[in-house]
């Protein structure tokens, strides 16, 4: 059985950062696709980056462009937080996809519950 589970969130300063780390099991090792997404209360769940397990390739939202970094390889991905600001507050979750890597909340079959990211003086 496929499972997700996120950790690092918490309470930072605007200017801040944060590591936040997905660890997962039940995988298969080949051809999927760690995304990463964030929802604010009342507002839609939103793409922030994914990486395409097999080459390291990433790409981001422009909204974190230049301020958030995602690695990881076929069991565990980290997304740095840096330079954050108050519109960075959200739920920020982890999902696998086992095809093309999108930034589409519901192209992604596994989730894990999120951790929460505060950013405030």
């Amino acid at each position: 059985q496929v499972q997700l589970m996120e950790s690092g969130g918490g309470l930072v300063q605007p200017g801040g950062s944060l590591r936040l780390s997905c660890a997962t099991s039940g995988f298969i090792h080949s051809g999927k696709c760690m995304g990463w997404f964030r929802q604010s209360p009342g507002k839609e769940r939103e793409g922030v980056g994914y990486i395409v397990t097999g080459s390291g390739v990433t790409i981001y939202a422009d909204s974190v462009k230049g301020r958030f970094t995602i690695s990881g390889g076929a069991t565990r991905s980290t997304l740095f937080l840096n330079s954050l600001k108050p519109e960075d507050t959200a739920m920020y979750y982890c999902a696998a996809r086992w095809a093309e890597c999108t930034f589409v909340a519901g192209d992604y079959s596994a989730w894990g519950q999120g951790t929460p990211v505060t950013v405030s003086s």
